[in-house]
Protein backbone atom coordinates (compact mmCIF):
# COMPACT_ATOMS: atom_id res chain seq x y z
CA UNK A 1 0.00 0.00 0.00
CA UNK A 2 1.33 3.26 -0.87
CA UNK A 3 1.46 6.39 1.18
CA UNK A 4 -0.33 9.60 0.61
CA UNK A 5 3.41 11.08 -0.13
CA UNK A 6 4.41 8.28 -2.56
CA UNK A 7 1.19 8.99 -4.83
CA UNK A 8 1.69 12.18 -5.16
CA UNK A 9 4.89 12.15 -5.91
CA UNK A 10 4.45 9.59 -8.57
CA UNK A 11 1.08 11.73 -9.89
CA UNK A 12 3.85 15.05 -9.92
CA UNK A 13 6.36 12.65 -11.90
CA UNK A 14 3.38 11.85 -14.08
CA UNK A 15 2.19 15.20 -14.89
CA UNK A 16 5.58 16.72 -15.35
CA UNK A 17 6.02 13.59 -18.07
CA UNK A 18 2.78 14.35 -19.57
CA UNK A 19 4.13 18.27 -19.75
CA UNK A 20 6.86 17.49 -21.48
CA UNK A 21 4.83 15.54 -23.86
CA UNK A 22 2.54 17.92 -24.87
CA UNK A 23 5.29 20.63 -25.12
CA UNK A 24 7.23 18.08 -27.70
CA UNK A 25 3.86 17.70 -29.41
CA UNK A 26 3.44 21.71 -29.56
CA UNK A 27 7.24 22.07 -31.25
CA UNK A 28 6.40 19.19 -33.34
CA UNK A 29 3.63 20.78 -35.09
CA UNK A 30 4.58 24.24 -35.10
CA UNK A 31 8.33 23.86 -36.58
CA UNK A 32 6.81 21.06 -39.25
CA UNK A 33 4.42 23.46 -40.00
CA UNK A 34 7.24 26.22 -40.66
CA UNK A 35 8.87 23.41 -42.51
CA UNK A 36 6.04 22.88 -44.62
CA UNK A 37 5.80 26.84 -45.31
CA UNK A 38 9.30 27.41 -46.23
CA UNK A 39 9.18 24.40 -48.79
CA UNK A 40 6.59 25.85 -50.46
CA UNK A 41 7.93 29.08 -50.62
CA UNK A 42 11.74 27.88 -51.95
CA UNK A 43 10.42 24.96 -54.49
CA UNK A 44 7.04 24.86 -54.42
CA UNK A 45 6.70 21.44 -53.20
CA UNK A 46 8.60 19.94 -56.47
CA UNK A 47 10.50 18.36 -53.63
CA UNK A 48 8.63 17.83 -50.52
CA UNK A 49 12.07 17.92 -48.36
CA UNK A 50 10.41 18.69 -45.11
CA UNK A 51 8.47 14.60 -45.13
CA UNK A 52 11.86 13.64 -44.21
CA UNK A 53 12.11 16.16 -41.00
CA UNK A 54 8.70 15.26 -40.36
CA UNK A 55 8.95 11.17 -40.55
CA UNK A 56 12.00 10.65 -38.43
CA UNK A 57 10.58 13.49 -35.71
CA UNK A 58 7.51 11.81 -35.61
CA UNK A 59 9.36 7.89 -35.27
CA UNK A 60 11.03 9.78 -32.29
CA UNK A 61 7.62 11.64 -30.92
CA UNK A 62 5.78 8.44 -31.57
CA UNK A 63 8.28 6.41 -28.76
CA UNK A 64 7.43 9.32 -26.32
CA UNK A 65 3.84 8.56 -27.08
CA UNK A 66 4.51 5.37 -26.30
CA UNK A 67 6.57 5.45 -23.00
CA UNK A 68 4.43 8.10 -21.74
CA UNK A 69 0.98 6.92 -22.12
CA UNK A 70 2.04 3.28 -20.49
CA UNK A 71 2.96 1.34 -24.09
CA UNK A 72 6.27 0.57 -23.31
CA UNK A 73 6.94 -2.90 -24.87
CA UNK A 74 10.70 -3.29 -22.70
CA UNK A 75 10.58 -2.09 -19.77
CA UNK A 76 6.97 -1.49 -18.85
CA UNK A 77 6.23 -0.04 -14.93
CA UNK A 78 5.26 -3.33 -13.86
CA UNK A 79 8.65 -5.01 -14.72
CA UNK A 80 10.22 -1.77 -13.45
CA UNK A 81 8.31 -2.46 -10.02
CA UNK A 82 9.40 -6.32 -10.13
CA UNK A 83 12.70 -5.67 -10.06
CA UNK A 84 12.91 -2.86 -7.33
CA UNK A 85 11.34 -5.38 -5.07
CA UNK A 86 13.21 -8.62 -6.44
CA UNK A 87 16.69 -6.01 -5.40
CA UNK A 88 14.63 -4.81 -2.09
CA UNK A 89 14.30 -8.21 -1.09
CA UNK A 90 18.04 -9.49 -2.31
CA UNK A 91 19.32 -6.84 -0.10
CA UNK A 92 17.14 -8.02 2.93
CA UNK A 93 17.55 -11.48 2.41
CA UNK A 94 21.24 -13.64 3.56
CA UNK A 95 23.14 -13.71 0.19
CA UNK A 96 23.75 -9.96 -0.66
CA UNK A 97 27.01 -10.77 -2.05
CA UNK A 98 26.78 -8.95 -5.75
CA UNK A 99 29.65 -11.53 -7.63
CA UNK A 100 26.49 -14.11 -7.75
CA UNK A 101 24.22 -11.96 -9.11
CA UNK A 102 27.01 -10.38 -12.39
CA UNK A 103 24.38 -12.24 -15.26
CA UNK A 104 21.39 -9.76 -14.86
Amino acid sequence: MESDENKYKNARERVAELKKFYSSLTTFIIVNLFFVVLNYITNGFEYMWFLWITLWWGIGLGFHALKVFGFNLIFSNDWEKRKIREYMEREEGPYTNESSHKWE
